[in-house]
């Protein structure tokens, strides 16, 4: 699979060697404000149209990407607080001692008849 994949790439490099060096001729460049710059190569203006493509798709998705990064964090930080939870046996919570409760028990406020 692996060698397909670089043979895959090698011809998508030679198409576009090929498609470059076929569109090597001069063309003029009109920016806003009548500002024009002549016999530039079509491949510049390529290359630079698509570096410029580029760097804008990648600043698009950075807040994304970024986003992920913090919440896979958050997750692994969870995960391993988790974890830890996990591995610490649990403790039975301590009962309380007799006299303790002894004293916790509902007390009655009745007194017993006293028989004559």
């Amino acid at each position: 699979m692996r060698y397909l994949v670089w043979i895959l790439r090698l011809v998508v490099f030679v198409v576009v060697l090929l498609f470059a060096l076929k569109n090597t001729g001069p063309v003029d460049v009109n920016f806003f404000a009548d500002h024009v710059v002549s016999g530039v190569p079509l491949i510049v203006v390529m290359l630079a149209v698509f570096i410029l493509g580029a760097l804008f798709g990648l600043l698009i998705t950075a807040p994304a990407v970024m986003r992920r990064r913090r919440e896979a964090a958050r997750l692994r930080r969870e995960l391993a607080r988790l974890e830890e939870k996990h591995r610490q046996p649990a403790t039975p919570p301590k009962r309380p001692s007799l006299l303790k409760r002894w004293r916790l028990l509902p007390r009655c406020n009745c007194k017993a008849p006293v028989s004559i």
